[in-house]
C-alpha cells in the first residue's frame, strides 16, 4: 500500500547516510550549539536538505517536521506528514562511536506507517510498513525481524547519553534482568527488533522525530512501544515534545513498571 513511499524513504536514507558518513571520515568536526543546548553539525545540517529535497520532490503535497527544519506548522493541516530526524545521535557520531542514525517516518492520521531507520556506520536499514512487518536490508539481503520470546535472561538497553537513575533502579531491583548495555540513537527499538535485547525505558524527553520509525519498526516486529502512562503515542501533534517518556518491551509480561 505504501511501496512508493518505502522506497522514496529508503533511497533518502541512504543519500543522508552516504553524506553523513563522508563528514564522519573527515575527523573532528565543527560543531555548534542550539538553543536547547543540544550539538548540531553540518552532518545534520546537509543530511536534513538531503533528505527533503527529495522527499519533497516525490510527495510535494505532503506535510513535514523535521528536527532541523524550522516548524512552519503548514503539516498541522496536512493527514500524512513526515517525521525526520537526519542524524539521531548526534553525540555518538562526535565521539565516533557508531550510535547513530537516520531516521524516517511517513504519519497518517497520527500514526506511523512507513519507517526507516538506517545505521551508516554499520551498513544497516531496518524499515516498516504498517501490516506489513518489519525488516533489516543488509548484504543485499531483506530479512524479517521478530523480537525475542525470551521472559527470562532479559537484556535491557540504555542511553549513552542521558543517565536516569531510575533505569539503574529497575534493572538492578528484578532479577530477570540479567545485562544492561549503553547504546544511543534509535539504534535501540532496532535492536529489540531483531532480538538482541528486551527491554528499554526512556524516562526523560525526546521528540516526535526520535520514535515515530523506531516505534513502527518495534511493532511490525511484534514489540510493544507505550508512553509511560501506557497510552498510545500520537504524532503531528502542535508541540512534538514527547513528554511522557516511552517504553520498548518484546513482551508485555517482561514490563518492570
Amino acid at each position: 500500500m505504501y511501496q512508493r513511499e518505502l522506497e522514496t524513504a529508503i533511497e533518502a536514507a541512504h543519500i543522508a547516510s552516504r553524506r553523513i558518513l563522508h563528514v564522519y571520515e573527515q575527523g573532528e568536526v565543527r560543531t555548534k550549539r542550539k538553543t536547547d543546548r543540544s550539538p548540531v553539525t553540518i552532518a545534520d545540517t546537509e543530511a536534513d536538505s538531503l533528505i527533503l529535497a527529495h522527499l519533497q520532490q516525490f510527495f510535494p503535497d505532503d506535510g513535514y517536521l523535521s528536527e532541523e527544519t524550522e516548524d512552519d506548522f503548514k503539516r498541522l493541516n496536512k493527514s500524512r506528514v513526515w517525521v525526520i530526524d537526519p542524524l539521531d545521535g548526534t553525540r555518538e557520531f562526535l565521539r565516533r562511536n557508531g550510535d547513530f542514525s537516520v531516521n524516517i517516518a511517513l504519519v497518517e492520521n497520527k500514526r506511523p506507517v512507513v519507517g526507516v531507520v538506517a545505521l551508516p556506520v554499520f551498513s544497516e536499514t531496518y524499515y516498516a510498513v504498517t501490516g506489513e512487518g518489519a525488516y533489516l536490508q543488509k548484504d543485499e539481503q531483506d530479512i524479517r525481524l521478530r523480537v525475542s520470546n525470551a521472559t527470562e535472561n532479559l537484556r535491557m538497553l540504555r542511553s549513552r547519553s542521558r543517565v536516569n537513575m531510575r533505569i539503574s533502579e529497575l534493572f538492578e531491583a528484578n532479577e530477570r534482568v540479567v545485562s544492561m548495555q549503553k547504546v544511543g540513537s534509535a539504534r535501540k527499538g532496532c535492536m529489540i527488533a531483531r532480538g538482541e535485547a528486551e527491554l528499554y525505558y526512556s524516562i526523560g524527553y525526546t521528540m516526535e522525530w526520535d520514535t515515530a520509525a523506531m516505534e513502527l519498526i518495534v511493532e511490525e516486529a511484534g514489540g510493544i512501544f507505550r508512553q509511560m502512562d501506557h497510552s498510545i503515542m500520537l504524532y503531528n501533534r502542535e508541540d512534538p515534545l514527547n513528554r511522557l517518556g516511552f517504553y520498548i518491551l518484546n513482551r508485555k509480561e517482561n514490563a518492570l513498571i
